[in-house]
């Protein structure tokens, strides 16, 4: 069974690759004024059982059906390359899972050649020479300050590895602590799904520091991301990347009294009551969560059994008075999102008859578009549909309708956006206003509390 379903995940993604390589997505325009653009490879290989192993000399193949119709990819586990960012200071980015990219220089040609370089200089892969394109993924406007400031234009594109004789890889040490080569049926496993904890300053200002972050955590606490915690298959980790651990530790879950509970028992099963012993070292857990997670739902929900979204959780803040003013006040709006997407509209110039990725059912990211025309009565949180926000899950044009056939019609309703847009489309307006009817409340409680401890006060004395 294990083994048809493996077949099968390969046979998904033959079919996906096939289809994205014959339809690309448009490029997106940098809006006035902001020329930042910047570019990912999303690289993909297949690791080969150790019952069909390839031969001992592999050549590279310039045909996806080609690539896939040898034994060992078939019986093999497609995989995708991931890099954990060497922690620097002022990086917004410090120390997190993403995928291998940078900025566009001026001498690269295009976007996907930005791609194909920045691959090249952080981790030593060149996906040109052992590999071929297969097309790109929405490109997406990363914004921050909730939207309001554009940070630069983000555009994925994916690679195939064609062969198994690809070298070690070469890592950058001031960029890349580490890579990670994780199966993607991990990475559609309920069981991987978690949650991110970040600083409320870096939603709201310049990763501000001091008191005036120490007041945002205090009246805030952490925001909480969907996540997955990723389980490598092969990693390799760069021994020249100095390691600052105290820029990570917001990466972690927070603590929980059954952690508190099971470190006392552990430290008096040890005989280690006053913690004179040195500690274990602390095992981190590799977090995909944010913009990159936001990339890789756009893929992952193009593929069997297309449960991306329906594994994806609203952001959300760590003190309980919030997070419950948030969910009241967002309540409707998240029943609505529901029924936009199991609506489920059929795409222009599409048909019935389609197969392909067309599926009417929540999640579908391929069909879950709604319209570009946000529903009567909700709020946009931004002019643009094709914006993102700097650490929820991003947003994008359509994850592709039918990619298989009319494909003139379906590169018009591209214009339509994913499922992932539909959902946060309006969702940081609501929570900001809830933030603030939050903090009102404390004010008043604190209010009432001191009127009543004076009132009590004042009663004594007499």
């Amino acid at each position: 069974m294990a083994l048809a379903q493996a077949q099968q995940r390969i046979r998904d993604l033959q079919q996906l690759l096939t289809s994205l390589k014959g339809s690309e997505y448009p490029p997106l325009p940098s809006p006035e004024g902001m020329n930042k653009r910047a570019s990912v490879a999303l690289v993909i290989r297949v690791k080969p059982s150790y019952a069909h192993w390839p031969p001992a000399s592999t050549k590279k193949t310039d045909s996806i059906d080609d690539f896939f119709a040898q034994e060992w990819v078939q019986f093999g586990e497609a995989e995708v390359l991931f890099i954990k960012r060497a922690s620097r200071k002022g990086d917004r980015w410090t120390s997190h899972i993403a995928l291998p990219g940078g900025k566009r220089d001026p001498t690269d040609a295009d976007d996907r050649a930005a791609a194909v370089r920045e691959c090249s200089e952080e981790v030593g892969l060149d996906v040109e020479e052992y590999g071929i394109p297969v097309g790109n993924l929405p490109q997406r406007l990363v914004t921050t300050h909730w939207g309001r400031k554009p940070l630069l234009v983000l555009c994925p594109y994916l690679f195939l590895l064609t062969t198994h004789d690809v070298p070690p890889l070469k890592l950058q040490p001031t960029e890349v602590a580490a890579t990670h080569w994780v199966p993607i049926r991990s990475l559609q496993a309920k069981e991987c799904r978690t949650v991110a904890f970040e600083d409320v300053s870096s939603r709201l200002a310049n990763q501000e520091t001091g008191v005036k972050r120490w007041m945002l955590s205090l009246v805030l606490g952490k925001m909480m991301f969907a996540a997955i915690s990723l389980l490598p298959t092969e990693s390799l980790h760069s021994a020249e990347t100095p390691a600052l651990e105290s820029l990570q530790d917001n990466r972690h879950a927070l603590p929980t009294p059954y952690s508190r509970l099971n470190s006392l028992a552990t430290r008096i099963y040890r005989s280690d009551l006053f913690g004179q012993y040195p500690p274990l070292p602390p095992e981190a857990p590799l977090l995909l969560w944010g913009l990159t997670l936001g990339v890789m739902s756009d893929f992952l929900d193009l593929m069997p059994p297309h449960n991306a979204l329906t594994l994806w959780t609203y952001p959300n803040f760590t003190p309980l008075d919030v997070r419950f003013v948030v969910w009241l006040t967002t309540y409707r709006f998240k029943a609505r999102k529901r029924a936009e997407l199991q609506a489920g509209m059929e795409p222009a110039g599409s048909n019935s008859t389609h197969t392909g990725f067309n599926k009417p059912a929540f999640g579908y990211a391929s069909e879950s578009i709604a319209s570009t025309t946000p529903p009567e009565g909700s709020t946009v949180l931004v002019d643009r549909p094709d914006e993102t926000g700097f650490h929820g899950l991003g947003t994008g044009l359509s994850v592709g309708p039918t990619l298989t056939e009319d494909s003139e019609e379906a590169m018009r309703s591209r214009s339509k956006k994913a499922a992932v847009s539909t959902m946060l489309e309006g969702y940081y307006d609501i929570v900001r206003r809830a933030v603030g009817v939050a903090l009102v409340g404390r004010a008043s409680i604190a209010t009432l509390l001191v009127i009543w401890a004076w009132r009590r006060w004042r009663k004594g004395k007499t």
